[in-house]
């Protein structure tokens, strides 16, 4: 337990951080498993919305910082290439 007042903050704000990163975590996957469940059923109209959807929150995740733009832009470009190979 946290003894002096700044290590206090620094437990509530990390208390804080933790919630909100996995918050962000489980979105980011449950995004990810969205456009891949409808490339698995060959659905490229859900699909391609899908993605939309992701593409819009994965870069908003850039701009909150919680992801690094490469690795956004690596992520998206992944899904991307998936629902591309929809016949």
């Amino acid at each position: 337990m946290a003894n002096h007042k700044s290590a206090e903050k620094r437990a509530r704000q990390t208390i804080k951080r933790t919630q909100r990163n996995r918050f962000y975590r489980t979105r980011l996957k449950n995004i990810t498993k969205a456009v891949r469940d409808a490339a698995a059923k060959n659905d490229k109209a859900a699909a391609t919305e899908a993605l939309k959807i992701a593409n819009k929150s994965i870069h908003a995740m850039v701009s909150r910082g919680f992801l690094k733009k490469q690795s956004a832009s690596r992520r998206v470009s992944r899904l991307a290439i998936l629902v591309n190979k929809i016949a």
